[in-house]
């Protein structure tokens, strides 16, 4: 077995993947895969963090009647019951796991800190980061990058529904280019959509690598992690 490449990484998955075949909401079987992806990942030796998005119960950006502001902190909200699930689903299958929120919430789980993460990690513990940032107008893509780079993390793993960043989305445009490798300014410069730009532009600034992958296929965390999946890194 490959020694894996990063012994610290942060997870950045879409709300959306959590709702499986539906439209909407959590589907269990797809929430426990995952559960299942992120214990192999562990067991490779590697800290897990993982930033969850919204998307699967609101997007901030979307959400009708309502303020930009508020929006989005329906959407923060959203992401920390997407971290509840997951986490249960990690512990039911006997291993240790800790939702931490940006939002002070006592009766539903621990307030981030980097003193906190670091304890957690350090005693073993998956971790599953709510709330995005804990403030509007930020997206969870930029949150996973600035809680990489808050606790040292060596990289940053982008789940998608594709396997790396493309020119154009792959499944309107047949011709769309396929990149193996690109620098934080091309990612920018190219206007992919894979992340917004303010996430690259602070990946560039903390000098974090960002790896764009598939999540469809079980193991693809640990694949990346040992240098062995598909997918493009976005570094330099």
């Amino acid at each position: 077995m490959a020694e894996p490449v990063y012994r610290r990484v942060v997870v950045k998955l879409s709300g959306e993947y959590l709702a499986g075949p539906h439209s909407f909401g959590i589907d269990q079987p797809t929430v426990d895969r995952i559960a299942g992806d992120l214990i192999e990942a562990q067991q490779l030796g590697v800290e897990i963090v993982v930033v969850v998005g919204g998307g699967n119960m609101v997007r901030g950006v979307s959400a009708q009647g309502v303020s930009r502001t508020t929006g989005d902190t329906m959407g923060m909200l959203a992401t920390i019951m997407n971290c509840l699930a997951l986490e249960a689903a990690i512990e039911r299958k006997g291993t240790p796991a800790k939702a931490l929120s940006a939002f002070v919430m006592p009766e539903i789980c621990e307030l981030f800190t980097r003193a906190a993460a670091h304890k957690h990690l350090a005693e073993g513990r998956i971790l599953l980061l709510g709330g995005g940032t804990g403030n509007p107008f930020f997206t969870t893509d930029t949150t996973a990058v600035l809680r990489a780079a808050e606790i040292n993390a060596q990289a940053v793993l982008k789940a998608t529904n594709v396997d790396g960043v493309y020119s154009a989305d792959p499944k309107q445009d047949p011709a769309a280019q396929r990149f193996d490798r690109l620098t934080h300014s091309q990612a920018i410069e190219g206007g992919y959509k894979v992340m917004d730009a303010t996430a690259f532009a602070l990946a560039r600034e903390t000098s974090l690598p960002i790896i764009v992958f598939s999540i469809a296929e079980p193991g693809s965390i640990g694949a990346m992690l040992q240098g062995a999946g598909r997918g493009t890194i976005v570094a330099g």
